[in-house]
Formats: C-alpha cells, sequence, structure tokens
C-alpha cells in the first residue's frame, strides 16, 4: 500500500448470518493493512442492526492499492444466541483479498453460519 495513489474508491462490508436469515448485528470486525511482511491495523467497528459498519472501513478517497484483511469475530456472536459448538467450529473469520483499483468501490461482505462461511465483492 505504501507509495501508491490515493483513488476515488472506499471500502464496505456487511455480515449475513444464513444459519437466522438475518443480518448480524454486534460482530466485531478489524480491518488490517499488509506490507511486506507486516500487518497494520487500519479500523475496527461493530455490525449494526443491518449487519453494516456505521461508516466504512476506509472512506471514499482513502482506499489504497494493496492486500488488506477483514477479521470478522463470529463466535461471540453466535455464542450470544447459542448456536456456537463449544469450542465453536468459526472463532474468527479472516478474508484476504487485493485492491488493485483504488478508484473503485470495494464492498466485501461475509455470509456465514457457525459453520461455514462466503464472500464476493459486491458494489
Amino acid at each position: 500500500m505504501s507509495g501508491a495513489a490515493t483513488g476515488a474508491g472506499g471500502l464496505s462490508t456487511h455480515v449475513l448470518d444464513t444459519a437466522r436469515g438475518r443480518p448480524a448485528q454486534g460482530v466485531r470486525i478489524e480491518l488490517f493493512g499488509l506490507e511486506g511482511e507486516g500487518r497494520r491495523a487500519l479500523a475496527e467497528a461493530v455490525t449494526n442492526a443491518d449487519g453494516r459498519t456505521d461508516t466504512p472501513l476506509i472512506a471514499r478517497g482513502e482506499l489504497r492499492a494493496g492486500t488488506y484483511e477483514l477479521s470478522f469475530h463470529v463466535a461471540p456472536y453466535f455464542r450470544d444466541f447459542g448456536a456456537a459448538a463449544d469450542p465453536p467450529f468459526l472463532d474468527v473469520v479472516t478474508l484476504r483479498f487485493t485492491v488493485a483499483d483504488p478508484a473503485g468501490h470495494y464492498h466485501v461482505p461475509l455470509v456465514v453460519t457457525p459453520w461455514s462461511y462466503s464472500t464476493y465483492r459486491g458494489s
């Protein structure tokens, strides 16, 4: 990410709980930027009632080309309503992805159950 030009794009996410068929409220999310062998904390948020963060994780105009990690702390979320095994099968789901075009918007959602997850690049 260092040395990359700042673009017009941004980064957002949301979490959908497909086990219960609803947005996942109260999931802690951490965003890291990867630089060489290092990892730098960039943002932290908790999902709201819509399963989204209240603000983008990276605002428009601040996104840079590079590799990122989103860490979704799903075990406490599923534990709160008794759906997680003890110990949980999924604890922290980490998604590593690359931003090639910082002018574009990157929306990286997590679709999750206590036993599986998927993601995609949304708009």
